[in-house]
């Protein structure tokens, strides 16, 4: 049973909204404060969060920050901002959706589903798999990954490319497939951003990031990983 942190100062919300996805079989924790939240994610195992941006401690963003730099964790934001640049905000520091209030508590389900089908994209076949004889290895259980026994410091979306590509080893995928398993379907940017993110993290798993033997280009249809493997 999944587990699903719902954060939001309004008791009504926290109400409604517990009680839909416990109905469609998922167990909630509720908390009403940003460091309530980031307690909670501490203290055990969070499958998915839904949090609000206005909290009366800290702010959405601000927890989504703190949360985002110790587990990868899908993050589903509640805002009353419908600016533009206040959504594509939330995004950028992680959070793999949105929904403006008021809003359908069956369609906020309805994503929860969505997102979580769509993470399980990223779990690997074993807890720990190493490329090339031990060079590379990537823990999916500490979510860490390591460069002959040197731990790499990937930013969040490094470290999803690098799953979504140890996930489907030599399949090639095109910019527009990597734009939507990494920055997510609501991403609005330039679709070549994902090339930036491959291209860091090229320059921090690869011997030489010119010449790639992991994340290779495949010319005019996009990109794939190729490495030879063995589970821990």
């Amino acid at each position: 049973m999944k587990t699903i942190l719902v954060v939001d100062d309004e008791d009504k919300i926290l109400e409604v909204v517990s009680s839909y996805l416990r109905n469609d079989g998922f167990q909630t924790i509720e908390a009403s404060t940003g460091q309530d939240a980031i307690n909670q994610v501490r203290k055990g195992h969070i499958d998915f969060i839904i949090l609000d941006l206005m909290l009366p401690d800290i702010t959405g963003e601000d927890v989504c920050h703190i949360i985002r730099q110790e587990i990868s964790v899908p993050i589903l934001m509640l805002t009353a901002k419908v600016k533009e640049q206040e959504r594509i905000k939330g995004l950028s520091l992680g959070a793999d959706d949105y929904m403006v209030k008021p809003f359908s508590p069956k369609e906020l389900v309805m994503r929860v589903k969505t997102i979580l089908r769509r993470a399980n994209e990223y779990d690997l076949l074993a807890d720990r798999i190493s490329y090339n004889g031990g060079e590379l290895t990537i823990d999916s259980t500490s979510n860490e990954v390591f460069l002959n026994g040197t731990e790499v410091s990937l930013t969040p979306k490094e470290y999803k490319t690098l799953l979504v590509f140890a996930r489907h080893p030599k399949r090639t995928f095109s910019r527009h497939e990597l734009v939507g398993k990494v920055l997510g379907f609501n991403y609005e940017g330039d679709p070549r951003a994902i090339d930036q993110h491959i291209k860091n993290l090229r320059h921090k798993i690869e011997k030489n990031p010119k010449q790639p033997q992991y994340i290779q280009t495949v010319f005019g249809l996009g990109y794939k990983f190729k490495g030879s493997s063995y589970e821990d």
